[in-house]
Order: C-alpha cells, then sequence, then structure tokens
C-alpha cells in the first residue's frame, strides 16, 4: 500500500502515482520554500496528488512541469490561509527546521535556498512575490511556465520577479560561505556556549549579530528579535548558560548547512542555525517549538531537480 495511492494486484502503483512519487523530492523542495513548514508542505503535495490523479495523462506533455504547477497553485493557496495563523504566532516565527541529506549540502545553489537566512527573508514577500522569486530563482522555471503556476500574464511575472529579485538582494545579499568556514564560526561559539565564555561569544558574533528565537508560546523565547553582540551573548549566558548541565549540543546538518542540535537529558530541546560573513556569525535562529521539530530524528531529501 502507497501512501498516495492503492497498489494494484500485482503490487504495483498505477502510472499517475508512479509519475507523482518519481517527482516528490523536487515538488516537496517546492512547497517547503514556499510555505516554510515541512507539515503544510506535505499537505500541499496530498492536495497535489489528489489533483494529479484525476488528469489524463495522455494530454500533459511536460509531467515534471504540470506537477510544479499544481503544486504551487496548492501552496499558493495554503500560503494564503495561513498569514493570519502567521500573524497570530506567539513571539517571532521561524520556519521549521529540517535535518538534510550530505547532498543538500553539496548543492550550493540549493543549501542557499533552504538556509534559514534566506527563508525568513522569504517571509517578508507577497505570497506571489514569494512564487515568482523561488520558482525563477531557484528551480529555473521560465517565465511563461511561472505565469500559468501564479495566474498571472509572462510580463506581469517578469516584473514580480524584478521586484521580488530586488527586494530579497536588499535584505539578504549574496556572498559564498563555504560549509567549513561556518562549521569554524559555530564551532567557535558551540565551545563558548559549552563553557559560558562570554568573551569567546564576543569573539565571534558580528557586531549587529542578530538572534531571532522561535518558542511558539510553548518553549521560553525572546519575544522580540535581540540586536548587537552584547546583548545577545549576554543572553545566551544567562539564558542558555543557565540551563541545566544535562543540555548538549552536538554538529548536525540542518537546511543544507551546519547547525547545532540541543539536547537536554538526551531528547531534543532546540535546534540553532546561523549565518555566517566574514568569518563571524550575523545571524542566530534558534528553533524550540516542540511541534517545528519533529523533522529533525530523520534526513528529509530535498532537490532542485
Amino acid at each position: 500500500m502507497n501512501e498516495y495511492g492503492d497498489a494494484t494486484r500485482s503490487g504495483r502503483t498505477d502510472p499517475a502515482t508512479e509519475v507523482f512519487l518519481a517527482h516528490r523530492n523536487l515538488l516537496f523542495t517546492v512547497a517547503y520554500e514556499l510555505l516554510g513548514s515541512a507539515a503544510d508542505a506535505e499537505d500541499a503535495l496530498q492536495e497535489t496528488w489528489l489533483r494529479w490523479v484525476r488528469v489524463d495523462l495522455g494530454q500533459v506533455r511536460d509531467q515534471r512541469a504540470y506537477l510544479v504547477r499544481i503544486t504551487t497553485r496548492r501552496a499558493l493557496d495554503r500560503l494564503r490561509a495561513v498569514r493570519r495563523r502567521k500573524e497570530e504566532y506567539v513571539g517571532p516565527w521561524l520556519p521549521e527546521p529540517l535535518l538534510t541529506t550530505p547532498d543538500v549540502a553539496e548543492d550550493v545553489e540549493l543549501a542557499e535556498s533552504v538556509s534559514m537566512a534566506l527563508m525568513l527573508v522569504l517571509e517578508t514577500l507577497s505570497p506571489t512575490e514569494r512564487a515568482v522569486f523561488v520558482l525563477r530563482e531557484v528551480f529555473g522555471v521560465s517565465h511563461e511556465e511561472i505565469a500559468a503556476a501564479v495566474g498571472k500574464s509572462p510580463v506581469a511575472v517578469r516584473q514580480i520577479a524584478h521586484r521580488a529579485r530586488r527586494h530579497v538582494e536588499s535584505r539578504h545579499p549574496r556572498e559564498v560561505v563555504s560549509p567549513g568556514q561556518t562549521r569554524v564560526a559555530l564551532e567557535s561559539f558551540r565551545r563558548a556556549l559549552e563553557t559560558r565564555d562570554l568573551q569567546g561569544l564576543l569573539d565571534v558574533l558580528a557586531p549587529d549579530v542578530v538572534l531571532v528565537s522561535d518558542g511558539g508560546g510553548v518553549k521560553q523565547a525572546a519575544p522580540q528579535p535581540v540586536t548587537g553582540a552584547g546583548k545577545v551573548a549576554r543572553m545566551i549566558v544567562n539564558g542558555l548558560g543557565r540551563a541545566p548541565f544535562a543540555l548538549a549540543s552536538e554538529p548536525a546538518m540542518v537546511n543544507g548547512n551546519p547547525a547545532l542540535l540541543l539536547r537536554l537529558d538526551g531528547a531534543i530541546d532546540g535546534v540553532i542555525a546561523v549565518r555566517v560573513e566574514d568569518a563571524r556569525i550575523t545571524g542566530l535562529y534558534y528553533v524550540r517549538n516542540p511541534q517545528k521539530l519533529t523533522r529533525i530524528a530523520s534526513e528529509t531529501p530535498l532537490t532542485l531537480r
């Protein structure tokens, strides 16, 4: 039996389901980048499959493009519906972190597109702008195909793409930072955290570093982003630093980038992702909301193809 369809008596899935499953990782990646939530992305995929199995495959020229189009529409519908939910969210909202496979980190473009830093910037776009930006800049979808997916003309899509790109670049300048560079900065941060070393934190944090913590009203977190190395370092030492010594950190690949998993008595208590520029940490993204930590137990495959 298959999640997206009944197996036939011979044990094989039907042709529509086989095509869907062949592209499932791509479709999940599209939905996740649009929604920032694995749970919502899975719901969008379920809706995509229900629509897809009613399609006459003989009339579909490009099955991959058609599936991406359906997924985009379903994700857009859901994105518009959840905006109010995010507005009512307790404290800062961060994307749901994913424990990712090694190949995601090896694909620089993919790792950047699902990084916490960029995903957070995408939240500042309108639903249509986000869809156009993601499909064009990340997945290289043509303006004509995007137009069919978002219900706009190709000319309008080009204008939206230009506006969205300019918006993103103003808030997230593109700077290639290798996983190794990030890992070095993160290891320095980890040592300072574990030894409650205030100066060590100040050395690795950029002067204008921003800490965003997401507890969802369930776990303790800063109610607003905290800016400045001094404030962030003191908050870490006085907050995480005062946590029980049973709180342990371990390196992991989250959203295609080096990150830290924090465990309390062996159970996942939070995830810390970072943005690094010029060998120092400029962004700290700390997710503690238990509802957003379900994808840390096992790796999630992502792909741009």
